[in-house]
């Protein structure tokens, strides 16, 4: 029955497999790999359904062996961006008036086709061209991604069955949910096969259509994700497919009287830039567009004097170099107390000693090559301008190679200046800057770390001590919308720390969660009321 209703309840989130010798998983992701590595594919364009070739053609390569191409893209031009608004805008009507349950099936399918059958696909793809090693890409391409089509189908419903208390007798109040009326333009990063997915089939999910642009570092695996959305049913036109240059696609999306809504997870300055567009172009759109967006971030490892070594060392190690560093949750700044700096200094030396970095291939490798050649340009500048700086030094790494592929060793600095440009810019790779305070300044040094970023993204703080954790809490409560207590900075699970930030760092409209859902409908209230007045004099208006 069309209008039957079904109950979702809360999902347990998808088990991460291990990848150790011997699964089965592992031997079924070498097998993808050395698939995908030899096969070289052409990926279009898809708008309403249809594969468009432009002839204007992007590569895909592998990062850790950038002579190797494994594809190549069609790259969406002005004509095309035209095409796939009023594909969207066709396919609109149809689609938001769909039953929530119907849409949110797709997408619950989608799931499913990627926990079993797709996963090594997806997690192979990721692993060749974004350079994941098997448990980050895992942990990304597969459960991040199944999760977030699981929760947001479970928030759908959570949304849809708020409804106003019917307690007036004669009258039925009741909301619905519409979506927005418009386009969502939904444009994607290069570190997050999930988040990719995401961006376009949440607004999807709640009756909306979308332009989806993928950022060209990682149209491969983007192509995958549309091809799984196209698997599990999702209509010819809801999602339309759009590779290509953002300054060509974005200004022509930005200027549409239709956009209803911005999607979005990149860089500070180009979110700042179309949201300052949207400013500008306000009186042309039809509604206020929705602007949701994640950005940068300054993140930081903060400990206090009772902590444990290993504990924070290791959360240093792993949350600044997973991923090369390139999440927006990385540690890239920490604060460590002077009387614990010996031994972390000794513990860091010995644990880096054994870190591997190579080819994805390889499963001993802890460490890959960073996306491309820009990132690495960009990233070495940084580790340049540290060598020539009389306050700050390395303390390891610093050194890299681009010959076969873009691989920086993972480097910690350590400054005598708190304000040094490591410990206030974004550097988006493997770079961690340690300043060392006195023991006795914490709370001094909390105010600093607070004050010193423009971002508001992650943060975590180590400490045995509950007043000392209570005080850095209260003092960094806007330094950080995902705040960690003894954990490193990073691996936010949907459902269970919703992901987010705010100053520079975003709306933080919390990823995976109620939150993220609510933003994209425009809800109608209804009152209905069974026997009107006939008469519209008052009580208080009679004689005496």
């Amino acid at each position: 029955m069309a209008n039957a209703k079904f109950n979702l309840n809360l999902p347990s989130n998808e088990p991460v497999r291990s990848y150790a010798p011997g699964t089965p998983e592992r031997k079924d992701i070498k097998a993808k790999l050395k698939e995908l590595k030899n096969r070289h594919i052409e990926i279009p364009i898809i708008i309403g359904g249809k594969e468009i070739k432009t002839g204007n053609l992007g590569k895909c390569i592998l990062p850790h062996n950038h002579g190797t191409v494994v594809g190549t893209y069609h790259k969406a031009g002005e004509k095309e961006v035209q095409m796939a608004i009023e594909s969207s805008l066709k396919a609109r009507r149809q689609w938001a008036e769909m039953d929530w349950q119907d849409r949110a099936s797709i997408f619950l399918r989608a799931a499913d086709i990627l926990a079993g059958p797709w996963r090594s696909l997806l997690n192979a793809a990721t692993m060749l061209c974004q350079s994941k090693n098997v448990i980050q890409a895992e942990g990304d391409a597969a459960c991040e991604l199944i999760d977030f089509l699981r929760f947001n189908a479970f928030y759908a419903m959570k949304i849809y069955e708020q409804q106003p208390p019917i307690s007036t007798a004669g009258a039925w109040n009741r909301l619905e949910y519409r979506p927005l009326e418009g386009f969502i333009f939904a444009a994607s990063p290069f570190n997050f096969t999930s988040i990719a997915g995401n961006l376009p089939s949440a607004p999807a999910m709640m009756g909306n259509v979308a332009l989806w642009k993928p950022a060209s570092n990682a149209a491969y695996s983007a192509y995958y994700v549309m091809k799984l959305f196209q698997e599990a049913g999702v209509p010819d036109g809801v999602i339309n497919f759009i590779p290509g240059d953002g300054n060509q696609i974005g200004p022509i999306i930005m200027n549409s009287p239709d956009l209803a809504g911005i999607h979005f997870t990149g860089s500070t300055a180009t979110f700042q830039n179309m949201w300052q567009t949207v400013g500008n172009n306000i009186k042309n759109y039809k509604s206020y567009p929705r602007i949701v967006g994640e950005t940068g971030g300054k993140d930081f490892v903060f400990v206090h004097k009772d902590s444990r070594v290993e504990e924070f060392g290791t959360a240093m190690i792993r949350g600044a170099f997973e991923y090369q560093g390139q999440k927006c949750s990385a540690a890239s700044r920490a604060y460590i107390p002077r009387s614990l700096w010996a031994d972390l200094k000794d513990f860091i030396l010995e644990e880096m000693k054994t870190v591997k970095m190579g080819d994805v291939e390889d499963f001993g490798n802890f460490i890959n090559a960073v996306i491309d050649e820009p990132a690495f340009s960009k990233i070495t500048k940084y580790i340049e301008s540290i060598k020539d700086s009389n306050e700050t030094e390395i303390m390891c790494g610093g050194n890299y190679d681009s010959s076969k592929g873009y691989f920086i060793e993972p480097t910690i600095a350590v400054t005598a200046n708190p304000h040094s440009r490591t410990m206030e810019e974004e550097v988006f790779g493997p770079v961690l800057t340690v300043y060392v305070y006195e023991d006795d300044k914490f709370e001094e040094t909390l105010h600093l770390c607070d004050e010193t970023s423009p971002y508001g993204l992650t943060g975590a703080i180590f400490s045995r001590n509950r007043e000392a954790i209570a005080l850095a809490e209260k003092i960094l409560v806007n330094a950080a919308g995902n705040f960690y207590i003894n954990d490193k900075p990073t691996g936010a699970i949907v459902g269970q720390q919703p992901f987010g930030g705010s100053r520079a760092s975003g709306t933080n409209d919390k990823a995976g969660s109620f939150l993220n859902m609510i933003r994209w409908v425009n809800p109608r209230t209804i009152k209905e009321t069974f026997v009107p007045p006939t008469d519209y004099r008052y009580p208080f208006m009679a004689k005496e």
